[in-house]
């Protein structure tokens, strides 16, 4: 689409735009890729999107990197974005820069995603799964860097027969179901295998000083915004008593919480839930452990009375907030949809296996397969 094919108004902001990015190039000695295909596919993706048009303006590099790499052209294939992010924090030299590469790589990545969204060249499916994945990639190699500086400083924890003991970050939410859109942020939860402490230092620390540290950091190097940016905003209010819990739990005490205080509103979040950064396989035995909590192993009508309670409070503050025509939380938004299906999942989850999903489109498929 061309800019004498577009909107008056949309045109003359292109053009506005592809000035603005030619005087970036021009300063940095570039320019842009010649192809008469890029050129016309940059002026229908800056059209649309402000934040593609000033990440190129903001790098001008950029535009040529993911042109001549060719992954404009095609979808990620499984592992890539982990591979690309590897390569790109090669030779890291502390957490500063750890911070500015993980926000030049996510603007970059989420350019490509958009530009392929925009374009019709990325389903729904495709583009969710990609900042997900995005995501995952960002917190799991983050996480890893952060957790080799700091055993270099306080020794390496282990449990108190000498296992190595390991965190766990758990994505709620959006994340969970690997559902991520561009404006999510990330619900995540941590845990650590078994308590203990740290060897091979002369000021060994408890496994819980150490991982609550090491959840620190790496919310720090996430969330917190900086001149590039955040990679992710993160949202911690779903763990273990909210902002009034402690920010890492052992996997021990996590299981004892929900089973002696969990509330349904928990249970309608962990369905969600799924490991994402750190040690995976410990990660799924703590989602087995506490499957008892979320799927209960009967027809669980006690739930519809906390239920009801819930729906009625996000109706009055929708009504409060006057956001009745919002698509996400107004009646028959994104929400409300969500909420038919994990309503079906609370109840029946525990005798019907195939609700034991994540992914709101899978559960309302089995939901229409089932005729309910």
């Amino acid at each position: 689409m061309k800019s004498d094919q577009l909107p008056v108004i949309l045109a003359a902001d292109v053009e506005t735009k592809q000035a603005r990015l030619q005087q970036a190039l021009k300063e940095a000695g570039l320019c842009l890729p010649p192809e008469a295909d890029f050129l016309d596919q940059l002026q229908r993706v800056m059209a649309f999107s402000d934040f593609v048009a000033e990440s190129l303006m903001s790098d001008p590099a950029l535009s040529a990197d993911l042109w001549g790499s060719g992954d404009l052209q095609k979808p990620a294939t499984p592992g890539q974005t982990h591979a690309r992010l590897a390569t790109t924090l090669k030779g890291t030299l502390g957490v500063d820069d750890l911070a500015v590469r993980l926000r030049r790589f996510r603007r970059r990545e989420m350019v490509r995603i958009a530009w392929r969204d925009l374009l019709g060249r990325a389903d729904l499916a495709e583009v969710t799964a990609d900042l997900s994945d995005l995501a995952g990639a960002c917190l799991e190699q983050a996480l890893s860097w952060l957790f080799h500086r700091q055993c270099a400083e306080q020794g390496t924890p282990v449990s108190f027969d000498g296992t190595p003991a390991s965190l766990v970050v758990l994505g709620l939410g959006k994340l969970g179901a690997r559902e991520l859109n561009f404006s999510s942020d990330v619900d995540l939860i941590f845990a650590f295998s078994t308590a203990g402490e740290t060897r091979g230092t002369d000021r060994p620390v408890t496994n819980d000083e150490f991982f609550t540290r090491l959840a620190r950091s790496l919310i720090q190097v996430i969330g917190h915004p900086t001149d590039d940016g955040f990679v992710f905003r993160v949202d911690l209010r779903l763990r273990p008593f909210g902002d009034n819990g402690p920010l890492v739990m052992s996997f021990d005490a996590m299981e004892s919480y929900y089973q002696e205080q969990g509330r349904d509103w928990e249970r309608y979040a962990w369905i969600k839930a799924r490991a994402v950064a750190g040690d995976r396989p410990a990660g799924e035995e703590l989602l087995r452990r506490l499957q008892p909590f979320v799927y209960r192993r009967y027809l669980d009508f006690g739930a519809f009375e906390s239920l009801r309670a819930m729906k009625l409070m996000i109706t009055q503050e929708v009504a409060r907030k006057g956001l009745e025509r919002n698509i996400k939380l107004g009646p028959g938004g994104i929400r409300e949809v969500e909420f038919f299906g994990q309503i079906f999942q609370l109840i029946r989850g525990g005798v019907t296996p195939d609700l034991q999903e994540r992914g709101i489109r899978r559960v309302l498929a089995v939901l229409a397969e089932r005729g309910t």
